[in-house]
């Protein structure tokens, strides 16, 4: 009972900590999941998927009825990113075949990497978004935003993270649209590919239903929570506590396969 309220609990805090800051559940959850509750990585990365679907589907709603969305951008980056994910999941299932449980320990270190990478990234989202404020779009193609796809589907079927932050960065980058629509487009792109990823992990039996159901308790109050208070407390300097925290997180997770 009180490993099930734990659980509960680790929904609740990072729904606070999603409405609260607005970065995504993967990099926040997956550490909470391997460090937190002990959950062998492979089966973190597969519920975290699935906790990530279910939590955009209402966002991607929203957006949709506000036509907030491209959904030609939406099908370039699916036509690169479902494609992805498929070979990233067969590929984590080839290593699981190949070295069984040490797959858990090349997770970690892949995890780490990608969390690093993120946070480094959200770190300087504000200094990008200020040097392309005013500088044309580098890139226009629907071949362009596909290979973006891709790649975030690739990391996405692999580790669960970049359905969200990567995307978003990459889009910023090379294409100019306006905030509310980019985050529109990359919410409702990031229900298509975390579905399709979660829907390959359960199928290899990498999905913890159960768990994924209690996170999802504490997450829904939690993320109206976080929404709330996000308007009376400092917002940036908080996002980038918690990036710094993911960054000695993501350092960790590599040292410690290594040890």
């Amino acid at each position: 009972m009180e490993l099930i309220a734990f659980k509960v609990l680790i929904g609740l805090a990072v729904g606070f900590l999603i409405g609260l800051t607005g970065l995504g559940g993967g990099v926040l959850l997956l550490p909470l999941l391997i460090f937190g509750l002990q959950v062998p990585a492979i089966v973190a990365v597969g519920s975290d998927a699935t906790f990530n679907f279910v939590t955009k589907i209402p966002s991607s709603t929203v957006h949709l009825l506000k036509k907030t969305v491209r959904r030609r951008v939406v099908v370039a980056l699916a036509v690169g990113s479902v494609p992805g994910s498929i070979l990233g999941v067969r590929l984590l299932h080839h290593l699981q075949v190949v070295y069984g449980a040490g797959v858990n320990d090349f997770l970690k270190s892949a995890v780490g990497i990608l969390l690093i990478i993120v946070s480094s990234l959200l770190l300087l989202q504000r200094r990008i978004e200020r040097e392309v404020a005013n500088r044309r779009p580098t890139a226009k193609s629907f071949a362009g935003i596909a290979v973006i796809g891709l790649v975030a589907g690739f990391l996405v079927g692999m580790t669960s993270v970049g359905s969200g932050s990567i995307i978003m960065i990459l889009l910023l980058v090379f294409y100019s649209y306006p905030p509310k629509v980019m985050v529109g487009t990359d919410i409702v792109h990031a229900v298509l590919l975390t579905g399709t990823t979660s829907f390959l992990q359960y199928r290899l039996g990498n999905v913890d239903l159960a768990l994924v159901g209690y996170l999802l308790i504490g997450s829904i109050p939690g993320g109206i929570i976080g929404s709330y208070v996000s308007t009376r407390v400092p917002v940036l300097w908080l996002r980038r506590i918690l990036c710094a925290i993911l960054l000695t997180t993501g350092a960790r997770m590599i040292w410690a396969p290594i040890h």
